[in-house]
């Protein structure tokens, strides 16, 4: 029964395979009143509720940008049929909605999931929005960098999230790339950051990154959370956190669970005085959103190089017990943001629909 399904399988995706490859690009049928763009969302099918963080300001920015048009979401973690190639051949842009997607080796590390049959369908419509690079990795090899050069498109600028990956596309001769820092940043202006108290709170909120374990130096964190806060909320962002967590749990009193929904970390950031002290960069960037004073412990380059560019304060993990400088210090937050940058790729947009 499993081998005649796995046939039919086959069958079927051969054919939708032959009808969408044989079937020609539609042409435009005139100007519409209205543009029709898609998000390639790695929010859809995610298991890190920090996509979906992301995915709330790139979609804010882009309503605002585009207030009146159209937008349809597809997958970048989760493979795409023909059919829907073909589909997002049909948009006029598409914008992908941040994240650490990019990488020197598209055939085997993959979070965005294209390959060479893209190059056809998503020829010089894709458009990078605060993007970042996988992990610190050697230069992009022949591959991707033909994938990169077919799908980017050549007529608007790029926003990537740090000075690392803008100068690993630079390097393959994709100049239209400026740094805009990640989007989930852009609303921390200086009048914002003067909301974000200075002094400790009573209490925490933290989380783990299971994908990222060093069960010494996360055990030390929580101990030292434990140990100078009221009440410690550790936030779920991944379903695994919570196993995790179980590992590292040696008579914890003071620490409580927070559900892994966006709306419960939402509330408990809400609540008075607080802090945030974890390793998550996004729900590190949610709470400074939120106006909650906030150090992230860094697991991998991501908060490294954001933290270099634009001031967000940030520690290795590597140095937890350097979180008591934090804790029992005043801290101002200061984000310097690339507003020139910023404006740059976004006056580029609007240039691109005129």
């Amino acid at each position: 029964m499993e081998q005649i399904s796995k046939i039919l399988y086959k069958k079927n995706y051969l054919k939708g395979y032959l009808k969408s490859r044989l079937k020609k690009i539609p042409k435009s049928e005139g100007k519409n009143k209205y543009h029709d763009f898609g998000i390639l969302n790695p929010g859809i099918g995610t298991s890190n509720l920090g996509d979906l963080i992301i995915y709330d300001s790139v979609y804010s920015v882009l309503r605002e940008v585009f207030p009146d048009d159209m937008f349809t979401n597809y997958p970048t973690q989760l493979h795409t049929s023909y059919d829907a190639k073909k589909m997002m051949s049909e948009k006029e842009l598409l914008f992908v909605s941040g994240t650490n997607l990019l990488s020197s080796n598209l055939e085997s590390r993959n979070q965005w999931k294209v390959d060479n049959s893209h190059k056809r369908f998503l020829n010089n419509k894709v458009v990078l929005f605060g993007t970042g690079w996988w992990q610190y990795q050697e230069e992009i090899n022949k591959y991707s960098s033909k994938i990169y050069n077919s799908v980017l498109s050549k007529d608007v600028i790029h926003s990537v999230r740090d000075s690392y990956a803008a100068e690993k596309l630079h390097s393959i001769g994709l100049k239209n790339v400026v740094n805009t820092t990640c989007p989930t940043l852009w609303q921390l202006t200086p009048e914002k950051c003067k909301t974000i108290p200075k002094h400790r709170a009573k209490t925490v909120v933290t989380t783990l990154t299971f994908y990222h374990a060093n069960e010494d130096q996360d055990y030390r964190m929580l101990k030292l959370l434990d140990d100078n806060y009221e009440k410690v909320y550790l936030w779920i962002q991944g379903m695994d956190d919570y196993h995790y967590y179980n590992k590292l749990n040696k008579g914890f009193k003071n620490i409580e669970f927070v559900q892994p929904t966006i709306e419960a970390y939402n509330s408990i950031l809400e609540s008075s005085d607080i802090d945030y002290v974890g390793t998550r960069l996004h729900a590190g960037v949610r709470a400074l959103q939120k106006g909650v004073r906030t150090l992230i412990l860094a697991v991998d380059n991501r908060a490294i190089e954001i933290g270099k560019d634009v001031n967000l304060n940030v520690i290795k993990r590597e140095n937890v017990e350097k979180a008591l400088d934090f804790i029992n210090n005043d801290y101002t937050t200061e984000i310097k943001l690339p507003t020139e940058n910023i404006n740059k790729f976004i006056d580029s947009l609007k240039k691109h629909i005129k």
